[in-house]
């Protein structure tokens, strides 16, 4: 399997956490943002607060670079002379990537949780079929203290494999699963590097 495939995986994990603090970031930037609009400060919480989204959005590319692989533009060309803060103000907020840089900040929470439940099921499942041997040998040999014909997982009871046959059976399909989840995750990882590409680059 090819490693990227776990490196998508391991950032498909990541991606909750990410998710979060970019949301939070966002959300918390935003409504100080729109408190302070009347005051003198509002200009320079406002810029520093998108050049702190935009450096996020730089560590978000150099991520995905490293775990799937897909090349993401470098940090933009600088705009030239310094200009008052009204202006860069008004650059900014006519800047299209200025919102397109939130709104993949914002997308990261949703996505973070569907990208984290796809990935955490298919390794748990997974797991769990792939050892299902282990787990007939140690119920066998007395090292399961629980009712013979059930397992227990994480506070779960399941139906335990009731022969060898079986018991390998249920392991070549948790490897299967465990295949095709590092499968979906280069796929999706190689998705959202796109997506990643269209909102956080300049057009």
């Amino acid at each position: 399997m090819d490693v990227r495939a776990y490196t998508s995986l391991f950032y498909m994990l990541l991606t909750l956490a990410t998710g979060i603090v970019y949301f939070t970031f966002v959300v918390a930037g935003l409504s100080l943002t729109a408190g302070l609009a009347i005051l003198v400060i509002g200009i320079p919480f406002f810029l520093a607060f998108i050049g702190m989204a935009r450096v996020l959005a730089l560590g978000e590319g150099r991520l995905l670079e490293a775990t799937t692989g897909e090349r993401m533009p470098r940090r933009p060309v600088h705009p030239g002379p310094s200009a008052s803060w009204l202006t860069r103000m008004a650059d900014m907020l006519k800047d299209v990537r200025t919102w397109t840089t939130l709104l993949y900040l914002l997308l990261m929470l949703p996505l973070g949780i569907i990208y984290f439940t796809i990935a955490a099921a298919g390794l748990v499942f997974g797991l769990r079929l792939a050892f299902a041997p282990l787990v007939l040998l140690g119920r066998d040999l007395g090292l399961l203290p629980l009712d013979p014909a059930m397992i227990q997982i994480d506070g779960l009871f399941f139906d335990a494999p009731q022969s060898m046959v079986a018991a390998l059976l249920c392991m070549i399909l948790g490897v299967v699963i465990l295949a095709l989840t590092l499968m979906a995750a280069r796929g999706i990882a190689r998705a959202h590097a796109r997506l990643a590409k269209a909102l956080l680059v300049t057009p």
